[in-house]
């Protein structure tokens, strides 16, 4: 094993090399390959709202960050399929007096820059809303609400504006941890790919509460199977499929390790297949928690962050079996990565240092799933999420 994380960190840096030159003044293109990135925050220190940054595709380089829009603690983000809009979720518990609830805010990207253009904002319906996601379709957003531990829907309007909440689904329940799972807390809501089906991993009560999905009516109603349990005191945050549709995993905050499902998409069903620890058994987990999970777009690889020990776990996944194999922690050179972003392309990955305040980029082996710091990293305050947006 040692010898192959050998064998991996070089390939990675030949990675880097190849990204970073390579190519003849006479070869090089006219125009670099940039890509958009949005970055999500938390406010009251520093942070206005989203900042951008434009990535090189070529080598991940970041640009200087521009403010594109303010807004009150939008600390996940969604774009629409068109590429036109962008959503936040504002995670506070209050929301235009309204005490309870957080918001969802709806922008127009309005031109090359990434500048966003505020176009309405509607109550969460509960309180702490820490993440969203857009229907392919482009007609919905579902929201999760962590404090208020329940999910909503609210419809996209014609022109990207988003109308008061048609679905609404109230979690009950608790934990083991009196701490931290003393009511539900609804961390993330997932489609599954074929969009019949929304999962929300819901912290307090340890289960994956599983929902019809009705694109048309903009609701979610309770399946015939209604839930898949992880082990008590786990707390469930952030859920991920796989491309295949056929496995997903969830990462777990409070045990701070992965599970690993079967997934039947014609009934919405999740069976357990395998639990992993995202740091190694041998060491202690006092003090850490997880945060965030991704699928490599390859289907061969999972990452998953960890707080408090500062890394990036990966993984590489079993497309047979949908089971994992641990690879490696790559520390991310900053403080409590709560979020991270693979690159569409699948050739990097930004960390969202949320305490040390700061991005930093690193290159992917494309044959282990190895992580390597790429020397580019860029200052934001407060990061919390990153998401990608190809430039024309």
């Amino acid at each position: 094993m040692k010898n192959s994380r050998i064998i991996s960190k070089i390939l990675v840096s030949i990675c880097i090399l190849v990204v970073a030159g390579g190519t003849s003044a006479q070869d090089k293109p006219k125009k670099k390959p940039m890509m958009m990135v949005y970055i999500g925050t938390y406010t009251g220190g520093e942070s206005e709202g989203i900042y951008t940054f434009r990535m090189n595709q070529k080598t991940g380089k970041l640009s200087k960050r521009s403010l594109a829009a303010k807004t009150v603690n939008p600390s996940f983000l969604a774009i629409s399929p068109d590429k036109t809009h962008l959503y936040a979720a504002n995670e506070t518990g209050e929301w235009k007096g309204t005490t309870g609830t957080g918001g969802v805010t709806a922008f127009a990207i309005a031109n090359s820059n990434g500048s966003l253009k505020e176009l309405g904002n509607q109550p969460s319906k509960g309180g702490a809303p820490c993440h969203l996601v857009v229907d392919s379709s482009g007609k919905n957003v579902l929201v999760a609400n962590y404090s208020g531990g329940n999910a909503s829907v609210f419809p996209i309007l014609d022109g990207g504006n988003i109308g008061p909440a048609t679905g609404f689904i109230q979690h009950a329940g608790s934990g083991s941890n009196e701490g931290r799972q003393e009511a539900p807390h609804a961390h993330s809501i997932n489609l599954d790919p074929s969009e019949t089906f929304a999962v929300v991993a819901d912290l307090g009560i340890d289960k994956l509460m599983t929902y019809r999905f009705d694109a048309k009516a903009g609701t979610i109603s309770p399946n015939d199977t209604p839930s898949a349990s992880v082990a008590a005191g786990s707390g469930p945050r952030h859920f991920a499929f796989h491309p295949n549709s056929k496995f997903a995993y969830v990462i777990n905050e409070l045990a701070m390790t992965v599970d690993a499902f079967q997934y039947d998409g014609s009934k919405g069903v999740l069976v357990g297949l395998q639990t992993i620890s995202t740091i190694g058994s041998e060491e202690t987990k006092r003090g850490y928690s997880t945060a965030h999970v991704e699928v490599h777009p390859s289907g061969k690889f999972l990452y998953g962050s960890n707080r408090g020990h500062d890394s990036i776990v990966v993984y590489k996944i079993d497309t047979s079996s949908g089971k994992l194999t641990y690879v490696e922690n790559e520390p991310t050179q900053g403080k409590t990565p709560r979020n991270f972003g693979v690159s569409p392309d699948g050739k990097f990955l930004l960390a969202a240092n949320q305490q040390s305040n700061d991005i930093v980029v690193f290159c992917i082996d494309q044959g282990s799933g190895a992580l390597e710091a790429t020397g580019h990293k860029a200052d934001c305050p407060a990061p919390v999420c990153v998401k990608f947006l190809p430039l024309p």
